[in-house]
C-alpha cells in the first residue's frame, strides 16, 4: 500500500525545497504508473522507456511550478501523456521498415522473428495493435480510464477537456477498440479478410 495523499503533498513540497531524498521517493512512486501510461499509448517498450524516461526528467524539472491544483499523480499523468504524444510525433518523423511477413512495422516492440503468439503474450499484442491504431483523441482517454484507472473528471483534468467530452471519447474510444479486435485476426494481428 502506498502512501496517502498527505504524505505524498509533503514529499512533494519538501522536493520542491531541495530535498533530494524526498524527490526521488517521488519518482519512485510515480515511474510505474508513468510507465504503464506511456506504454500503452505507445504500444512499444522502446518508446515507452524513451517517453518515460523524458516523463520523469519533465517531473523533476517542472516540480517547482507544480502548484496542487490537482493530485501530483494527475499531473504525472499528464506529464506522461504530453510525452508519449511528443515521442508518437517523433516517430512519425522516423522511417519505418515493414515486415512483409507479418505485416507489422519492425521497431513497434513486437519480435517479428517469434511466430504466431499464443495465451495472454499474444492477447496483449493484439490490445497493443489495435490501440496502436485508435486515434490519439481516443486511445488516451481510453488509456486513462481503463488502464489508470482514472475517473471521468481526472481525465478531463489531465487532457484540459470538459468531462462530457471525456465520456464520449471513452465511449467511441472502446467501440472502435471492440470492433478493431473482432476484425483482427488472431494468428497474425492483421485485418481480417473481408471478400
Amino acid at each position: 500500500m502506498g502512501p496517502d495523499a498527505a504524505d505524498v503533498d509533503a514529499l512533494v513540497r519538501a522536493a520542491q525545497d531541495g530535498d533530494r531524498d524526498a524527490l526521488e521517493r517521488l519518482l519512485r512512486l510515480q515511474h510505474d504508473r508513468i510507465w504503464a501510461v506511456c506504454r500503452r499509448i505507445l504500444a512499444s517498450d522502446a518508446d515507452a522507456a524513451d517517453a518515460s524516461q523524458e516523463a520523469m526528467i519533465a517531473v523533476v524539472r517542472g516540480l517547482h511550478r507544480f502548484d496542487g491544483r490537482s493530485s501530483f499523480s494527475t499531473w504525472c499523468y499528464r506529464v506522461a501523456v504530453n510525452a508519449s504524444l511528443d515521442e508518437l510525433r517523433r516517430r512519425r518523423r522516423r522511417p519505418t521498415l515493414v515486415d512483409e511477413e507479418h505485416g507489422i512495422a519492425v521497431g513497434d516492440g513486437a519480435d517479428v522473428t517469434t511466430p504466431a503468439f499464443d495465451g495472454r503474450i499474444g492477447e496483449r499484442l493484439r490490445l497493443d495493435h489495435a490501440l496502436a491504431a485508435l486515434p490519439e483523441e481516443f486511445r488516451v482517454p481510453v488509456v486513462l480510464r481503463d488502464v489508470c484507472d482514472l475517473g471521468y473528471a481526472e481525465i478531463a483534468d489531465v487532457l484540459h477537456i470538459p468531462p462530457g467530452t471525456v465520456r464520449s471519447r471513452i465511449a467511441r474510444g472502446r467501440a472502435a477498440l471492440a470492433a478493431a479486435l473482432r476484425n483482427q485476426d488472431p494468428d497474425t494481428d492483421r485485418p481480417r479478410d473481408q471478400s
